[in-house]
């Protein structure tokens, strides 16, 4: 209540934050560099990464520096992997929902989310955002056969120097809101999993916005999610 309370009070000021923010951060494209391959040797693992700006690689110089590339890289020695991404800048949850909804029906084992950011920033209640992710999940287990979701946090937003104060303090508290909420959904689930950002938010990680992960941090995500998908199938991994 007090948030919402403090949100109406400072409703002008994060509306002229946000505008002077988008004006002055520089657009990063996304990566140049394959969006599907095959690579490695050992048992098969269908793998297809969705999501915004993050899952697309913004801030990477390339997809090999970026989510998609890093993921195949450290999947690769364990798997004969065959990975696909459907990923694009300023994509919502429901953008994606939609989106997935027109692909051919597929069959994947894993699944790996990036979503959220352009939610909270859309003003998304968190109510709706969580019908929308259960409406995803559910989807990626019926038409991509999907063995399991990882559902990735949002980013530490409140930690974001590139953005001012009181915005920095508004959109990092709504982004945590989220996570808090789709941790406790995912807990409930039986093929479904929320997978905290562990890294540090350090300049040398970011990417030149001072928004988006840099290679580093694409590195440390890929290697921590990877990580997951070995642990949870233990029986597809070569000695």
């Amino acid at each position: 209540m007090r948030h919402h309370i403090a949100t109406i009070g400072l409703g002008p000021l994060l509306l002229l934050q946000g505008m002077y923010v988008r004006r002055v951060t520089p657009r990063l494209p996304e990566p140049d560099g394959p969006r599907s391959g095959v690579s490695g040797s050992g048992s098969p693992l269908r793998l297809l990464i969705v999501g915004d700006s993050a899952a697309a690689g913004v801030g990477a110089s390339s997809q090999e520096a970026a989510l998609a590339g890093r993921l195949a890289s450290a999947l690769s020695p364990h798997f004969s992997l065959s990975w696909e991404l459907e990923a694009k800048t300023g994509r919502t949850t429901e953008e994606t929902l939609h989106y997935l909804e027109a692909l051919p029906e597929r069959e994947v084992d894993i699944v790996i989310t990036s979503l959220g950011v352009n939610d909270v920033t859309g003003q998304c209640s968190l109510k709706k955002w969580l019908a929308l992710q259960e409406k995803l999940v559910q989807l990626l287990h019926t038409r991509f056969r999907a063995n399991h979701v990882f559902l990735s946090a949002l980013p530490p937003v409140h930690l974001f120097p590139v953005l001012p104060q009181p915005l920095r303090w508004y959109l990092g508290a709504q982004a945590m809101r989220f996570n808090t909420a789709l941790a406790a959904w995912a807990e409930l689930q039986e093929r479904c999993s929320f997978v905290p950002l562990q890294f540090p938010l350090e300049p040398s990680l970011m990417a030149t916005d001072g928004f988006h992960p840099g290679p580093g941090a694409y590195e440390i995500w890929a290697g921590h999610l990877a990580g997951k998908v070995r642990t949870l199938q233990p029986a597809m991994v070569t000695s």
